[in-house]
């Protein structure tokens, strides 16, 4: 499937990194991607071939300061509304469905609530929650210093950025049996994301931990929450309070699936998006 790359510019001066893999007249359906933290936004190969096997219209983009989008300190997740309208109206787009893996998903959920006249369902896999004290929010995070870090603000969170190092514990077998194979691109584009800096995973932690900026509550649009049971970076927990927060939200547990395996689901959302739209 080609793609095609391009510079949105916004209001503010900025520009956002975009791909798209073109208007078709017999496509069913635009799904937006959002991508993981840190990833550069270009969409990845089995995506690419999931939604050229259904018809469907790809369009990713990288977040600020992520795969050549303009820096933004101090964004909030529901910027991200407006920076998807943007980029859908830079390739009319007018109706769209969203999708979001890992830091993915709370950006999908805020153009659910910020954009449901535009927006046909969302699909999150694997998605964080808001920080709340209704529950242990890092409870069953392997390595949650970086969120820590982000919840006393952005210098906190740069200066944990100067010695952090990944922590392997963070990832199942099935985790690293996928990023070995079938999720080959998804490890070779967030090693990108990291040479290019940190300044855009450290940009997604502060706002995660931050007050979102959208209800949850508000969301009138369906939603598929997909998680796996075992996932050690956004543990179970998280979903199971997303489903109870969101009113039209359904959840895919998936028993035997961490934090990168349970991605293999995402042609079955796209079924999901397709019955919906």
């Amino acid at each position: 499937m080609a793609v095609s790359e391009l510079d949105v510019p916004l209001r503010d001066g900025g520009s956002l990194r975009a791909y798209d893999t073109g208007a078709d007249a017999a496509s069913a359906l635009t799904v937006v991607w959002h991508h993981g933290s840190p990833q550069t936004g270009a969409p990845l190969e089995p995506l690419l071939e999931a939604a050229s096997a259904r018809g469907i219209r790809l369009v990713s983009y990288g977040r600020p300061s992520y795969g050549g989008s303009t820096p933004r300190p101090g964004r909030d997740v529901a910027s991200a509304a407006a920076d998807v309208a943007a980029v859908a109206d830079a390739l009319g787009v007018e109706r769209f469905a969203v999708m979001g893996a890992s830091g993915g998903g709370p950006h999908a959920l805020a153009c659910a609530a910020l954009l449901p006249e535009r927006v046909t369902g969302a699909v999150t896999l694997a998605g964080i929650a808001p920080r709340t004290t209704a529950y242990d929010w890092f409870a069953g995070m392997a390595s949650p210093g970086g969120l820590h870090a982000a919840v006393e603000g952005r210098a906190a969170r740069a200066a944990f950025a100067e010695t952090a190092a990944f922590d392997p514990s963070q990832f199942l077998p099935v985790d690293w049996a996928a990023l070995d194979e079938r999720w080959a691109s998804l490890g070779a584009d967030s090693v990108r994301a990291g040479e290019a800096g940190p300044d855009g995973l450290i940009d997604d932690d502060v706002a995660f931990a931050a007050p979102w900026g959208f209800d949850l509550g508000g969301i009138d649009v369906p939603v598929l929450l997909v998680q796996g049971e075992g996932d050690r970076v956004v543990p179970a927990k998280h979903a199971s309070w997303l489903v109870a927060h969101i009113p039209r939200a359904s959840l895919w547990m998936r028993l035997d699936d961490g934090h990168v395996s349970v991605l293999d689901v995402a042609p079955d959302a796209m079924d999901w998006l397709l019955e919906r739209s």
